[in-house]
């Protein structure tokens, strides 16, 4: 299954690496990753896929939201698929 995760906050060092970082330790590939950064504000959309991943997507929510009151940014995971749908025009 495919997902996308997205991040939004502050600017702050070290937002990629904590994020991946808690990917790779669940196996989950990240695919593609874009990210920008306008006046100190962190935007970033990563695709990825966690076929090899033992971890529900479910699992993988609770993790990203610890870090996301960590570190003070919304971190948010769907399915490629629901994303995909909710952003049709």
């Amino acid at each position: 299954m495919r997902i996308v995760v997205t991040v939004v906050g502050q600017d702050k060092v070290g937002i990629i690496a904590k994020v991946t970082n808690i990917l790779a330790n669940n196996q989950v590939n990240v695919l593609n990753i874009n990210q920008n950064i306008m006046d100190g504000f962190f935007n970033m959309v990563l695709i990825a896929d966690m076929t090899d991943s033992k971890m529900s997507i479910k699992t993988l929510k609770e993790h990203l939201d610890r870090l996301s009151k960590e570190i003070g940014l919304e971190i948010r995971v769907q399915s490629e698929d629901i994303f995909t749908a909710m952003h049709q025009i």
